[in-house]
């Protein structure tokens, strides 16, 4: 095979699948800018709002239903010190708070009166349904208003005994936080980060992948391509290159789009803030991701009469890239093992979180990640070429 006819005919498909593309000017804007400009803005939204919600939750006063609240009167106007206004509660609270018409409330043992007098432990529940984050901020202000409260009131009886409030704490804990600045700011973002740049890596080029293979198909214009004179490993190797160029200026205008909004963002939305060299760094993470993406599309929609049983696909390989992500939540792994640069999309994830909390790959991290990822996308570049070369191919549905 001639490598410069092979080369001149990939660029010959790569111009043609670009310019038909080009010509459905809705659907080539969609496909580029529909992320770009999404993501920014829920960024954006979901900091504001978590924002809000804390910062509403942790000034606003909160109207706190007691049950025994005659128990406790001290108790309650401590309460009320730190804005949190105890009232009684009704008989069914237990049933308000499961049904959310109350997001918690305070149940004082019928014997803290006696208990409390006597020096005992004085018992109270707080009410709540652990399985709902609506009240988990307030929860949390309860707990420790409460908990400084019975602290304070241990450390003055040891005092009135004559007795030092610290020998009850032989251990003083403090924890030492070897996690780098970077890190930190990119905990939000070590979660839902690898999980969109996958995804869209992975499937950015689907459209131009199956409209380039089922829907030529479906037209019936795929036929007189493939009865021309060139290789079917260089009609793939246009098509591919198409959609994965597709690919990778999408996931670009995504990774350009994230550091224009950690500019605007503030809360966890500031946490965006991605340098312009761990943006190269991304880039070469998921370029291999994009080809094997493509690839595997165009083997996919090489088998597929229509463009309607291509796209049948998506869900499923939405799907792929968000394993390790769920998988990661439920066994967390050290990302030192060396074989995990080697497994798709576990890979990606390892590396993206590498990146984004500042941290080093090895040399031998990234080569064993760069060989595996082109291997695979070069098998799957070979298993389209076979699809290619099979007959059935150029008849429509």
């Amino acid at each position: 095979m001639n490598p410069n006819s092979f080369l001149a005919t990939v660029l010959t498909v790569l111009c043609k699948e670009w310019r038909d593309f080009y010509r459905d000017r809705r659907t080539f804007f969609l496909s580029l800018l529909v992320a770009p400009l999404l993501y920014p803005l829920i960024f954006l939204g979901i900091g504001k709002l978590s924002q809000m919600r804390t910062e509403t939750q942790l000034d606003k006063p909160i109207s706190l239903p007691v049950v025994g609240i005659e128990q406790a009167p001290n108790l309650v106007k401590m309460l009320a010190a730190y804005g949190i206004n105890a009232k009684p509660a009704p008989a069914d609270i237990e049933a308000r708070v499961r049904a959310q018409q109350e997001d918690l409330a305070l149940a004082i043992d019928k014997d803290f009166a006696e208990d409390w007098r006597n020096g005992k432990p004085a018992k109270i529940d707080i009410i709540t349904d652990t399985t709902r984050r609506n009240a988990d901020v307030a929860v949390a202000r309860v707990s420790k208003v409460l908990e400084n409260y019975g602290n304070g009131v241990g450390a003055l009886r040891l005092l009135i005994r004559g007795i030092n409030p610290a020998i009850a704490s032989p251990l003083k804990v403090g924890t030492r936080d070897m996690a780098t600045p970077e890190a930190k700011n990119s905990q939000f973002m070590a979660i839902l980060l690898p999980m969109i740049l996958t995804i869209f890596a992975f499937i950015g080029g689907a459209h131009l992948a199956m409209d380039t293979t089922a829907g030529e198909r479906e037209r019936q214009s795929l036929e007189p391509l493939l009865a021309t004179p060139a290789s079917r490993a260089a009609l793939v190797g246009g098509k591919m290159l198409a959609a994965a160029l597709l690919g990778l200026i999408s996931i670009l205008l995504i990774l350009v789009s994230f550091k224009l909004t950690a500019t605007l963002a503030s809360g966890i939305g500031a946490q965006m803030d991605v340098s312009f060299l761990a943006m190269a760094k991304l880039l070469l993470t998921l370029t291999p991701l994009v080809l094997i993406g493509t690839a595997l599309i165009t083997a996919l929609a090489a088998g597929a009469k229509s463009m309607k049983e291509a796209q049948s696909h998506i869900m499923w390989l939405m799907m792929l890239p968000m394993l390790p992500a769920y998988g990661l939540m439920a066994y967390p792994l050290k990302d030192t093992a060396l074989w995990q640069y080697a497994v798709p999309f576990l890979s990606q994830n390892q590396l993206i979180q590498k990146i984004t909390r500042g941290e080093a790959a090895t040399l031998q991290q990234w080569g064993l990640y760069l060989l595996s990822s082109f291997a695979l996308a070069a098998l799957l570049w070979a298993l389209a070429v076979w699809r290619y070369r099979q007959e059935k191919l150029a008849i429509s549905a």
